[in-house]
């Protein structure tokens, strides 16, 4: 089987789980933090180098005040946690989004967790903070348009791979798979430049829900893909 190099999910349906099983928001963004340290595990094992996922947008800063307090609550648990997963499995992990946005104590703990983590070997982990795909791209056109200002950069020098050497992503390969749960069929502001060429993959099954055996279900649907770039098969 080919196992894609780069899986990128969008992890949806917490709310909702919780709220089928007459449970309060909080709790399924809990199990679905746990889910994510077993779809980490699973992934690796499979032979996945890279996985990121899209843990808050900045469009969910519009949620009740409440959800986003214990959300922020559970990120910053959740960081301690995958230091200790990152330890035991070797995993790098990467912030993505605008950091200044986030609470001084958060910005703290991401950086600890990178710097512990950079030379790690195991699986490349990178999670969504904050993060817009149109915000990204905003924040990387404003450097360059800042270089081309003091005159070290011109505009006849702007490609497509220094645009991409701006993004949040620099040196990440782009996502082969991309993963949503819950049913849900749109991209909903995430990656946009990176998934140009993305396979995309949908499932009813809520995040907390999703399993190594999901995981495996989506993988086999990405192998019955036939990989096209500009009209291209990839060999």
């Amino acid at each position: 089987m080919n196992i894609p190099k780069h899986i990128a999910i969008i992890l949806d349906g917490n709310g909702r789980w919780a709220k089928s099983k007459g449970m309060p928001r909080n709790y399924g963004h809990v199990q679905g933090a746990k889910t994510v340290e077993v779809i980490c595990e699973e992934a690796y094992k499979m032979g996945v180098q890279y996985l990121t996922v899209y843990a808050f947008s900045t469009e969910n800063w519009n949620r009740p005040k409440d959800e986003v307090d214990a959300l922020m609550k559970l990120l910053r648990n959740y960081m301690k946690t995958c230091l200790k997963t990152a330890e035991k499995n070797r995993m790098c992990v990467r912030v993505l989004g605008d950091k200044t946005g986030l609470a001084e104590d958060v910005r703290d703990r991401i950086a600890e967790l990178e710097k512990a983590t950079k030379d790690n070997d195991g699986l490349h982990f990178q999670i969504a903070l904050n993060y817009g795909g149109r915000d990204e791209i905003v924040r990387a056109v404003k450097e360059i348009a800042e270089d081309v200002k003091k005159g070290t950069l011109s505009a006849d020098e702007v490609t497509e791979e220094l645009i991409a050497d701006r993004l949040d992503t620099k040196g990440l390969p782009e996502p082969d798979l991309l993963i949503r749960t819950c049913n849900e069929q749109r991209i909903s502001n995430f990656l946009l430049w990176q998934l140009a060429y993305t396979e995309f993959y949908f499932t009813p099954v809520a995040w907390p829900d999703f399993s190594k055996a999901e995981l495996e279900k989506a993988i086999e649907a990405y192998n019955h893909r036939e990989r096209k770039y500009g009209g291209i098969k990839e060999e």
